[in-house]
Order: structure tokens, then C-alpha cells, then sequence
């Protein structure tokens, strides 16, 4: 009998670990840290909800021992993408207050398409793992030694086109954005 087995068999099928029972209480905070994201009218809230949002994401794979991704998920997403928002919103004088203009009235249109895209995000995902078991028995599928191992011996080459596109795109960039010398005069 395997170590799964095992402890399925001591635990009982359906009672819940510490773990599980946490992971429940984070991903209820995550939601509604995500509903007041996209219903509060005040952008800079949203801003600040979004960093809670996405914190309680990253907390969520560190509860499922994914931490390479849960670092990741904290460095990209809450370190860099939120602060270009903020800096997006404060370069281009968004108001810092109640915003009229964030409410176009299509809440009702909004939510179909909401409703129906998770629908439809719920039953990919739901369709794509029904028969997938996950090796417990293995080392974690998020930890870092095994996503070493599949970076660096099946998308080496990827990974450094990518990182020459960035190159590119960061030498394009700067490029762009100099004057000139007829315009600096």
C-alpha cells in the first residue's frame, strides 16, 4: 500500500487536512479580494486589491509546495505588474478618487460573459485532468529542482530565443525612445 493510500485510509476519504482546509480559507479571501478588484470605482483600490489578489495566488502554490512558481507569481506579478499599473495610473493623472468614468453600465453583459467564460474555463480544465493522477510519492512537481530539470533539458532553446527577443525588444525600445538630433536643437 502506497504512502497515499495510507493516509487516505487513516484520514478517511473525505476529511480534510490543515492544509486543505487552508488552502479553502486563502482561495475564499483570493475571491473576494479579486470581486472588490473589479467592482470598486476607486482605480487605486483596485491597484491595492489586485496586490492582495494576486499575494493570495502566490500563497495558494506555496500551500500546494509549488514555491518556484509561488516566487515567480510574487516577483512578476505583484513586484512588477502592479507597480507599472500604479505608475500607469499616477503618469497619467487618473484620478485618485471616486472615477465616473470606470462604470460604463454594461454590468449585466459583463457578468454573462464572466459567468459563461468560467463556465467554460472550469469545464476545460475539469476535462483536461479528470483521469490524471499526480505522484505524490515523486518530488513536488512546482519545486524548483524539478522545474531546473525540465527548463534546462527540453526548452533550453526556447528559453534563450526568448530571452534574445527580450534583448531585442529592450534595444528596440531605448532606440525609440531618443530624440533625434535635428529635434533636439
Amino acid at each position: 500500500m502506497t504512502l497515499a493510500a495510507t493516509t487516505a485510509a487513516a484520514h478517511g476519504f473525505l476529511s480534510p487536512t490543515g492544509v486543505e482546509v487552508a488552502f479553502v480559507l486563502v482561495g475564499l479571501a483570493t475571491l473576494g479580494a479579486a470581486l472588490v478588484t473589479v467592482t470598486t470605482r476607486q482605480l487605486v483600490h483596485a491597484a491595492l486589491w489586485l496586490v492582495v489578489a494576486l499575494g493570495g495566488l502566490a500563497v495558494e502554490y506555496l500551500l500546494l509546495t509549488a514555491e518556484f512558481i509561488a516566487w515567480v507569481q510574487v516577483l512578476i506579478y505583484v513586484g512588477s505588474v502592479v507597480v507599472l499599473l500604479l505608475f500607469g495610473l499616477m503618469l497619467t493623472k487618473a484620478p485618485i478618487g471616486r472615477s465616473p468614468d470606470a462604470d460604463s453600465g454594461n454590468r449585466p453583459v459583463a457578468l454573462a460573459v464572466a459567468l459563461a467564460a468560467a463556465a467554460a474555463l472550469v469545464w476545460v480544465v475539469v476535462d483536461a485532468f479528470r483521469t490524471t493522477w499526480i505522484d505524490l510519492d515523486g518530488p513536488a512537481q512546482g519545486s524548483t529542482d524539478v522545474i531546473g530539470q525540465i527548463l534546462f533539458r527540453h526548452w533550453v532553446l526556447p528559453f534563450e530565443a526568448l530571452s534574445v527577443l527580450l534583448l531585442a525588444a529592450l534595444v528596440g525600445a531605448i532606440v525609440l525612445s531618443r530624440k533625434k538630433k535635428e529635434d533636439e536643437r
